[in-house]
């Protein structure tokens, strides 16, 4: 049986598990299960160079923002729009294949933007090109998830359940649990506050699970199965995303509305230019760019080349 085959089968017996008091620690197993599993789908095959096939290109300028999205909401446009470059646009899907860099130029400072072909359901199991598309979204600063505005709920749902699954949390920041792996002495268990989620019994099962049996665990808030499963992975990246909704001429205003005010949302029109300018200075705020413009000793400060800082971080 394959890897995605035993995945699909614990998710299936997880389904099946009534959740109560008496099942959590059974799932709490489960669910250390699926992430093991999934950590090794990520992984390069057995006897391979692990040099895979790919597109990433080289980092340039202050951050670099990637679009992902399904195929045809506009993502090669809106890259076209925002950088100058040319990515070719049609009424077809998968019109791009591969990774077009382009360059923002806002606020004195060079922001990468990378269009990305369209990803589809079940690209975290290598549907696609969904892998080499999320790998690229990892190395990425900020994350815009371009979508449809006339059916973006089910869509935008499927997008963050693809990039969670390959360890990418979206909006997050890192789990307080102190997690350290010892030599000897067991397993010292310890909390700061009282926890709801998870108790000590539950805490030990997953660490065996992973074949751990001597660390360190100190939690710092009421953190959740899943978060401890994360800090034992240590693979995960915690990235802020936007949520784009393109096509908003094709709707109603009071949809339009609707969306505007959702956490992290910004609605625009590639067809008509409707609120482009918004998004750069919603990118911009996001990102936490700073500009440090230096003044040498006796002159006048230099105000064509600023040093740009970053509060990114506080996401890291």
């Amino acid at each position: 049986m394959g890897i995605i085959e035993r995945i699909k089968e614990i998710e299936a017996e997880m389904a099946r598990t009534q959740k109560n008091k008496a099942t959590e620690y059974h799932l709490g197993q489960l669910k250390a299960k699926i992430a093991k599993l999934r950590t090794q789908l990520l992984e390069p095959p057995k006897g391979s160079s692990g040099a895979g096939e790919g597109f990433e290109v080289t980092k340039f300028g202050h951050g670099r923002v990637a679009l992902i999205g399904f195929p045809s909401v506009g993502k090669s446009t809106l890259l076209t729009m925002l950088t100058g470059t040319h990515s070719e646009a049609a009424s077809y899907e998968f019109t791009t294949l591969t990774c077009i860099p382009g360059i923002i130029h806002y606020n004195d400072t060079k922001i990468q933007l990378l269009d990305l072909p369209g990803i589809i359901e079940g690209a975290s199991e290598g549907k696609g090109r969904g892998r080499q598309v999320i790998a690229v979204a990892k190395s990425s600063d900020l994350v815009l998830m371009v979508l449809d505005a006339s059916k973006s709920e089910g869509h935008r749902q499927i997008l963050t359940k693809e990039l969670e699954a390959v360890g990418l949390r979206l909006n997050k920041r890192p789990p307080q649990i102190y997690f350290k792996k010892k030599k000897t002495g067991g397993i010292s268990f310890n909390s700061t506050l009282p926890l709801t989620h998870v108790d000590e019994k539950l805490c030990y099962q997953i660490l065996h699970e992973y074949k751990i049996h001597n660390a360190e665990v100190l939690f710092r808030e009421d953190a959740t199965v899943d978060d401890l499963i994360d800090v034992i992975e240590g693979n995960r990246k915690y990235i802020k995303c936007v949520y784009v909704y393109n096509k908003i001429d094709v709707i109603g205003i009071d949809d339009v509305d609707k969306l505007a005010r959702q956490p992290n949302s910004v609605v625009i029109s590639c067809n008509l230019k409707l609120n482009l300018d918004r998004l750069l200075s919603k990118m911009w705020e996001e990102m936490g760019l700073v500009r440090v413009y230096t003044k040498p000793q006796g002159q006048q400060p230099d105000f064509s080349d600023p040093v740009v800082l970053s509060a990114r971080w506080l996401y890291s």
